[in-house]
This record gives structure tokens, C-alpha cells and sequence, in this order.
């Protein structure tokens, strides 16, 4: 019996793939559920796994060719033949772990039980090895967090299967990991004892850092010819306006990847020049990697940028190369907010068991200036602009990892109470590193305070696809003039970053001015208007 592997769905509005990379050769034994094939899209990278045990008997499309939802990648072959496979790592490409089959029942190791990485959330498809908090030969209880894997965007600890003792690490600390793969084993048993196979063939090799030129392969064809573009890697050359004929490949026949671009863009990568000449010679290479550093005898102390540090800096960047990024300020007398808080302070943490703080003010504040001018609270989808009736508040939130944004759904729909609650419930859990993934992504508009370490003026950077981030700084006591009076008034200054493509400075400035508005006379909040 034969069953067909076909491409699933991938998500809204996305349509078509490219083959990126097989993990099963025709012949090799699957085990279900295992991944078989990794697509690539302009958004995410995918695994399809194996619907059924058995046989790979067929491989319909080969890797780079752009395949549409449902097409037929291949066949399985089922029957009495089919074996799981062994724990044996799959090839996989730029030194990352080969995925491994997500199970949960004991491998065929003589009684042991591997650890795999989880689903790490949408869109998410590797991490780190962060810290392991076992070490060989401890002994482990069921759900007991073994190690911690950093993403991206959150850090998770993985739990331990079973009760047991920790036979194997596979992959050390400081490893790149795919979801799926197997990182330790666990021993059935107290009287469970570490074996000794060599670890090299499942072991991750630590990922360069991004600023790293791309791993040497065979050059563009010097006749400026360029292999045909995944759409993910179209989306990434138009937006940032590059050439590919400029980029060296590392896929199959020198074809570009995701990854090759990233860290074009990285290593200082320019945009192609409007009119740009004919190539005569030899099309140019990958950015040169830099030069070996000598320490400073003094000391020096070298640390490998987390993957949540590498993304911040990579989607900070690209915001500044995609938006029109423009920011206007504007200043907010605190006086009547101040005074309103105090009044209520006690009554209000008396009954709502939080404080009342000003980031419920600055937000209610922002949906209501939100709903008056839509085009702040929207996004520019390709030639589309998409206008959002939703206001899922961003809120930027210091952590020991770097900076996070967990976001605040239906924010127009709360009270105070329950956003100062929810913002303090962010602040602890992102410290302790407890934030989930679903909670750090969408938000259709961000606020951040820069005001709590001091700042009194700063121009915050867009956090895409959205299109404005509002800025708190620093309450100050400053003289200013009331009527004919000068006196002296808690002053903070408020900027506004926003995307000039979608936003026009009426409307940016409209919205400082509504925001100021509703925080001196705090009562226009109250009564909605």
C-alpha cells in the first residue's frame, strides 16, 4: 500500500513553497511522524512529517523547486519492512542537529528514553541549548525540567519524560537545536547506568555568530545568472532592495537561502544602485568574515550573543531599512493624573489588589487616539494596507535576556485594574523567563517607558509590521507658563515613532496632541470621550 506525501497547509495567504532540504533518501526506513522534508515559505520554514510508517519509495520534487498547497511531494511505501529508524542523526545542513522523530516512547537503546525539543511555538523551528540543570548520572523525576532552550523570542525548560537517571547528553550547552531533536536520555529505572557510544554524530555544533561570513560554496556563475528564488527569499531581497546575483549561495547548486541573505544584510550588505551596470567580471563575494580579534591584555571577557539579543538586533535593523521611520514629540503636564492617583491610590489597591500605576492611563489613552486615527493602528501588507477594528497593545518590558514586548490583547476592552494587572504579570514573568509565545507575538501598536531608567527624550524604534510606537520618558519638575503664570509642573516628554509611508505627520501629531489631551484632563478617559 502506498500513501502519498503531499504539501499541507502553510498558513493564511500563504500559497506556495520551495523544497528546502530532504532529510530521507529513497529507500531509508521512516518511523510516523517523522520529518521527512523542510519547506520554505516567505514567512516560516516548515517540517513535513511522515504520515505512516514505512519506506520512502518515492521523492516526486526535488530540493529547490517551488511546489503549491496540496502538490505531491512524494510516496511512502507501507508493509511489513518498515522499521523506525535508529537514533542515528539524518543529514542536516550548516553544522544545526539533524531532526530527529518526536518520541516519546523509549528508543531501541536498550531501555532508554530520549528527550526531544517540543514545539517551540508558531513560526519558531530552532533554538539553543541554554543551560542543562542536570548533569550525568543525576537522578530525575517525571515533568522535572532537564534544560533550558532559548529561542528567539521566549527561553522554555524541557521536562523529563519519566523518572529515571540522566544516561546521555547529546547536545551540549551553547548548541543550535531543531524542534524534534533528541538533546538527552534518560534511564528507566534508579539502577540506571550513563553508556558510552560516542556522541559525535548527534551532537549540534554551535552556530556561527550572524556577523560571520556565509559558509564558502560554490560562487554565482560569473554570467550573473542567479538560481530562481524561494519566497521567502524574494520577500527578503525586495524588501531590502538587494541584488542576488551579489550573494553567495550555500543551497544545492548555489542557490540562495533565507539565511545567506540574513547575513548579507548582517555583514553590511548593500542595496543594489538604481541603475545599476551590466556585471563584467566575476559577480562579487559573500561579505569576508571578520578578521581574528587579539584580546586586550587587560581582560577581556567574550560572550555569544543570545538568540533573543541576535533577533532584537536583527528586526531593529530591519525596521530601519523597510519603514520611512519619522518621530514628533510632544510634552504632557502630569499634574492632573498625579493628583488623581494619589486621591484614589489606597482605595484602589484595596480593592483591585494592584497599584494604580500610569501605564493603564497611557494606554487607555493610546486606544482611544487609536480609534480616531486608524492608519496608526494599521500595517502595510506588500501593495495593501490593512486597518485593524482591534487594539492589541504592545508593552515593552526589560528582561535579563533583553528587551520583550508581550502583548495586551483587546486592550479596549479592560479596565484599569485589569491592565495593571496584566502589565505587572508580564514584568514578573519576563524577569523569571515564564512568558509564553503566544503572549510576545501579534500587537497592532507598542508602548514603551524608557522613563523608568531615567531617559527624559528618545526616539524609539518601530516594532514592524506595526507602524508607530509611542515613547514615555522621565517625569521632571520644569517652570512652564499656565495663563499669564509661570509655574512649576510635572513635565514628560512624549514622542511618537510612526511610518511615514502609512502615516502622515497630521495624523502623528493629531495623536501626540489627543494623547496629551486625555492625560491632562483624565477624566475625558472615564467618560469615553
Amino acid at each position: 500500500m502506498t500513501t502519498q506525501i503531499t504539501v499541507p497547509t502553510l498558513g493564511e495567504s500563504v500559497s506556495e513553497a520551495t523544497v528546502a532540504k530532504w532529510f530521507k533518501k529513497v529507500g531509508d526506513a521512516i518511523a510516523v511522524d517523522e520529518p521527512l522534508v523542510e519547506l520554505e515559505t516567505d514567512k516560516v520554514t516548515v517540517e513535513v512529517p511522515a504520515p505512516v510508517a514505512g519506506t520512502l519509495q518515492e521523492i516526486a520534487v526535488m530540493e529547490g523547486v517551488d511546489v503549491e498547497v496540496g502538490a505531491l511531494l512524494g510516496a511512502i511505501a507501507e508493509g511489513d519492512g518498515a522499521v523506525a529508524p535508529a537514533a542515528a542523526a539524518s543529514p542536516a545542513g550548516n553544522g544545526a542537529a539533524a531532526p530527529a522523530a518526536v518520541a516519546a516512547a523509549p528508543a531501541a537503546s536498550g531501555g532508554l528514553v530520549d528527550v526531544v525539543v517540543p514545539d517551540l511555538g508558531e513560526s519558531v523551528t530552532e533554538g539553543t541549548i541554554a543551560k542543562w540543570l542536570k548533569n550525568v548520572g543525576d537522578a530525575v523525576a517525571v515533568d522535572e525540567p532537564l534544560v533550558e532552550v532559548e529561542t528567539e523570542k521566549v527561553t522554555v525548560e524541557i521536562p523529563a519524560p519519566q523518572a529515571g537517571k540522566l544516561a546521555e547528553i547529546v547536545v551540549e550547552a551553547g548548541a543550535d537545536i531543531a524542534v524534534g531533536a533528541v538533546v538527552a536520555r534518560i534511564g528507566e529505572g534508579a539502577g540506571a547506568v550513563a553508556p558510552a557510544p560516542a556522541k559525535a554524530a548527534a551532537k549540534a555544533v554551535p552556530a556561527a555568530a550572524p556577523v560571520q561570513a556565509a559558509p564558502a560554496v560554490a560562487p554565482v556563475p560569473a554570467t550573473g545568472a542567479v538560481m530562481p528564488l524561494s519566497p521567502a527569499v524574494r520577500k527578503l531581497v525586495d524588501e531590502h532592495g538587494l541584488d542576488p546575483a551579489a550573494i553567495a549561495g550555500s543551497g544545492k547548486d548555489g542557490r540562495l537561502t533565507k539565511g545567506d541573505v540574513l547575513r548579507y544584510i548582517a555583514g553590511g550588505g548593500q542595496a543594489k544602485p538604481a541603475m545599476a551596470a551590466a556585471p563584467v567580471a566575476a559577480v562579487p563575494a559573500a561579505p569576508v568574515a571578520l578578521a581574528p580579534r587579539e584580546e586586550d591584555p587587560r581582560g577581556e571577557e567574550r560572550v555569544r550573543m543570545t538568540k533573543l539579543r541576535r533577533t532584537i538586533a536583527a528586526r531593529l535593523k530591519e525596521a530601519q531599512n523597510t519603514a520611512a521611520m519619522l518621530t514628533t514629540f510632544n510634552e504632557v503636564d502630569m499634574s492632573a493624573v498625579m493628583a488623581l492617583r494619589k486621591q484614589y491610590q489606597e482605595t484602589f489597591e484595596k480593592k483591585h489588589g494592584v497599584r494604580l500605576g500610569f501605564m493603564s492611563f497611557f494606554v487607555k489613552a493610546s486606544v482611544a487616539a487609536l480609534k480616531e486615527l486608524p492608519a496608526v493602528n494599521a500595517e502595510i501588507y506588500g501593495d495593501e494596507v490593512i486597518y485593524k477594528n482591534y487594539y492589541d497593545v504592545g508593552i515593552a518590558v526589560g528582561s535579563p535576556m533583553g528587551l520583550v514586548v508581550p502583548v495586551l490583547r483587546d486592550a479596549d476592552n479592560r479596565g484599569f485594574a485589569d491592565i495593571e494587572g496584566a502589565i505587572r504579570d508580564f514584568g514578573v514573568r519576563a524577569r523569571d523567563g515564564k512568558l509564553t509565545m503566544g503572549e510576545l507575538t501579534g500587537g497592532t501598536f507598542t508602548i514603551t517607558n524608557g522613563g523608568i531608567f531615567g531617559s527624559l527624550l528618545s526616539t524609539p524604534i518601530i516594532n514592524p509590521p506595526q507602524s508607530a510606537i509611542l515613547g514615555m520618558h522621565k517625569i521632571q519638575n520644569r517652570p512652564v507658563a499656565v495663563g499669564n503664570e509661570v509655574k512649576v509642573r510635572p513635565i514628560m516628554y512624549l514622542a511618537l515613532s510612526y511610518d511615514h509611508r502609512i502615516v502622515d505627520g497630521r495624523e502623528a501629531v493629531t495623536f501626540l496632541v489627543r494623547i496629551k489631551e486625555a492625560l491632562e484632563d483624565p477624566q475625558r478617559l472615564i467618560l469615553d470621550i
